[in-house]
């Protein structure tokens, strides 16, 4: 009875996701502004014409002036919907619309979802084919066997544009990929491989087709299906399962399995008995794909064969042959290189560079979504994971570029720039970022993590090591820093990758508290409280290593309070010349970057420290390319209000005003004033701020934090930050919340050797 109830909720749960708060899961939204007379005249009525005429002209100018490049269809009949058959056309509405969700999802890409009433293939083949204006691509989707192969061949051959069968071509890409892998694992030859597969339907003959082009041969491939093995004799084949009917008539699965290396089943469940993986080969392949019951679960299979590499179709288990690992991507890289089609080449390459993803240190980000999964390349991560955010520029680029080499592309891509474009994609803040990474590799200076054992430095640091970044410093204690990189399955070593400080038995300990007692021993710090603070405190350890010079930067913060790590910076790395004048923190905008200071720092900001702060903001921006445009924020506008924070605000102006500053700043305004030029022309005509401001600098961390948050949680932006500005680069405080990717960010800031942005 709570077994029913719990599925009958999860049921519910799943109409309800369906349902509300608006029925379906795709809606349709204007990419340009309509808000003006002249929007409606350029969208439509008269100036829509001038594309028309253009097109009419020049048909390859339709990638231009439509979303054609960017939109795919995906088309079923319902006649095989996932496990649930021949539902109809209808009733595959909700697949339809979750394929094109993950196509929006993964790669950036609009889809159409059509469902078509017509079983019969070549007339469904001819309404497909009647939709290529409207397309730069078609993704066909849950048509039953052997009809599939019939739409498909003849929209190929009709249509200039990528068709793809992802039942098909899909699987057949991710088990390849995983096949490649357990291969490489196994020590066995891809021409010496032997192959029973359970299951001739779409799937199962385009995967063995794909092995067979990977270099299986043909002689070493066993398929059977519902009635028996498929054989030279048979006269209920399709063409493409005939060329796979190559054992002899009578051969049984028993037989078949005796000494075979890899079981590929897509059938049924059940279908494989554990007695039967006893006589497979030594680290058998055993790929039992139904759903959601396998043709034998992992746990039979590994009883029977100890070193079986297993894969499923299901997230529960290691190894889920998912086809989102290939559909978004692969169809990404065919838009974009406008081919015509979607060629072995292209599959193959798509192949390899999934493959070699599996090999590679997963990063941080999969790590997150992933927690407490062991993911290192073996038997048991023979794939990566779908929320690799690799997988959309090393998958894309591979396929453009095969296109490009295939002569299947019509547009010449320049392969750098589009693999940065896609990275930009990926990683909202790489565009901006990527000159101070370009810095940052070329630095020879010491990066120390005061938090050397929290596994967000620890992927940070398997980055820097990747990107061929400094060699990090880590503080921590050895055993602990080991067994977190372990349970993480990273590469890297001590001593070979990065340095460790440990706090319980570093040779230069007595150096280190003598060192931080002679700076503080007039601040009532005795000796047995600075041997205890270099004993426990590792904000304290890290800033006393900036200050001797055995690291030239230090990063902390992942834990505790910001004032709190500040206090002990402040301490030890304050000088005449450096002290933390402010925290800025980028907040990277669908509509571009906007800087918002002060954070962290100074709680009530007074005149001077204002100006110095906005001294500060300007220099900084421009490490990221952006020319300053600062506005002081208040409660005041424009001299309104006899408010604490307007005052200071007109007394920072004065300051500033009195020196030859070369960048635009302007205030005391309301936040709206600052981001609606049009608003605060009227507001103060002539005034000298022109455009958007792209600063925001408030009299206090509350103003400061509340629109930071904001920004963040709101409007959805993505924080590059904060960045302590004052201090010389040889100090950044991040902040609990901090992921590896915003640790790299600011590892990169402090890499960069730029006295002159103090």
């Amino acid at each position: 009875m709570q077994e029913h109830s719990k599925l009958e909720t999860e049921r519910q749960a799943a109409l309800d996701y369906h349902e509300f708060p608006k029925p379906g899961k795709l809606e349709i939204r204007p990419t340009k502004p309509m808000a003006t007379a002249r929007d409606l005249a350029r969208a439509y009525s008269p100036g829509v014409a001038e594309a028309c005429t253009s097109i009419a002209a020049d048909p390859s100018t339709a990638t231009r002036y439509t979303a054609k490049r960017n939109l795919v269809a995906v088309i079923s009949n319902g006649t095989a919907v996932l496990g649930l058959g021949n539902i109809g056309a209808l009733a595959s509405k909700p697949v339809m619309e979750g394929k094109a969700v993950l196509f929006k999802k993964f790669a950036g890409i609009d889809c159409f979802d059509i469902e078509v009433d017509e079983p019969d293939p070549e007339r469904l083949a001819d309404l497909i084919c009647r939709l290529e204006p409207t397309f730069g691509a078609v993704n066909l989707e849950d048509i039953k066997a052997p009809e599939c192969f019939i739409v498909e061949r003849l929209c190929r051959e009709r249509m200039k544009i990528p068709v793809f069968h992802d039942d098909q071509h899909g699987t057949a890409i991710v088990v390849s990929a995983a096949a490649q892998n357990a291969f490489q694992i196994a020590g066995k030859r891809v021409e010496d491989i032997h192959i029973v597969a359970l299951g001739a339907g779409a799937a199962g003959v385009a995967c063995l087709t794909m092995l067979h082009k990977m270099g299986v041969p043909l002689a070493n491939i066993t398929v059977f299906d519902r009635s028996g093995v498929l054989h030279a004799g048979r006269n209920d084949l399709a063409p493409e399962q005939m060329l796979l009917a190559n054992a002899p008539e009578g051969t049984t699965l028993e037989t078949a399995l005796k000494g075979a290396d890899m079981f590929l089943g897509l059938s049924g469940p059940g279908a494989l008995a554990p007695e039967l993986v006893k006589g497979m080969a030594n680290k058998p392949i055993i790929f039992a794909l139904a759903n959601p019951v396998p043709e034998i679960m992992p746990e039979q299979a590994r009883l029977a064969s100890p070193g079986a590499m297993i894969a499923t179709g299901r997230s529960d288990y290691p190894n889920q042959v998912n086809n989102v690992l290939c559909f978004p991507f692969i169809f990404r890289g065919a838009l974009d290189a406008e081919a015509q089609e979607i060629n072995d080449a292209m599959k193959l390459a798509c192949i390899d560079a999934i493959a070699s993803l599996a090999r590679q240190t997963t990063t941080a980000e999969v790590g997150e979504a992933y927690e407490g999964e062991r993911l290192a390349f073996g038997p048991e991560y023979l794939i990566p994971k779908p929320f690799d955010r690799r997988l959309l520029p090393t998958i894309a680029v591979a396929v453009a570029k095969a296109a490009i080499e295939s002569g299947a592309a019509r547009r010449i891509l320049d392969l750098d720039a589009y693999r940065q474009q896609l990275e930009a994609e990926v990683y909202r803040s790489s565009m901006l970022m990527r000159g101070v990474f370009e810095v940052a590799r070329k630095s020879t200076r010491r990066i120390v993590f005061a938090e050397g054992e929290d596994d967000r430095v620890l992927r940070t640091v398997q980055t820097m090591t990747e990107d061929r970044f400094t060699r990090p410093i880590l503080v921590g204690r050895p055993e602990v820093i080991a067994q977190r990189i372990d349970r993480a399955a990273l590469a890297i070593q001590p001593g070979r990758d990065f340095d460790i400080v440990n706090p319980e038995s570093d040779d230069r300990y007595r150096d280190y508290w003598q060192t931080y007692h002679a700076v503080m021993r007039r601040r009532g710090v005795t000796p047995d409280i600075a041997k205890a603070v270099m004993r426990t405190n590792t904000t304290a350890i890290a800033a006393t290593m900036v200050h001797r010079g055995d690291a030239d930067s230090m990063v902390c913060g992942t834990f505790g309070q910001y004032l709190w790590h500040l206090g002990y910076v402040t301490q030890l790395l304050q000088t005449d010349s450096l002290s933390p004048a402010a925290a800025l923190s980028l907040i990277i905008l669908d509509q571009g970057p906007l800087f918002v200071t002060d954070t962290h720092v100074n709680i009530q900001q007074t005149p001077e420290t204002l100006a110095r702060t906005v001294i500060a903001a300007a220099r900084h921006v421009r490490r990221f390319g952006v020319e300053p445009k600062i506005a002081l924020c208040s409660g005041s506008q424009f001299g309104n209000l006899d408010s604490q924070s307007g005052r200071a605000m007109r007394g920072a102006l004065e300051i500033l005003d009195s020196q030859s500053l070369n960048f635009e700043y302007e205030g005391e305004m309301h936040t709206d004033a600052a981001l609606d030029p049009v608003l605060r022309e009227r507001l103060l005509p002539g005034n000298r701020l022109a455009g958007r401001a792209n600063v925001l600098v408030y009299a206090n961390t509350d103003a400061a934090g509340a629109a930071r948050n904001l920004l963040k949680s709101v409007a959805g932006g993505l924080e590059v930050g904060p960045i302590l500005m004052g201090m010389g680069n040889r100090a950044h405080i991040v902040t609990p919340g901090v992921t590896p990717r915003g640790l790299l960010n600011i590892v990169a800031l402090a890499s960069a050797d730029v006295s002159s942005y103090a």
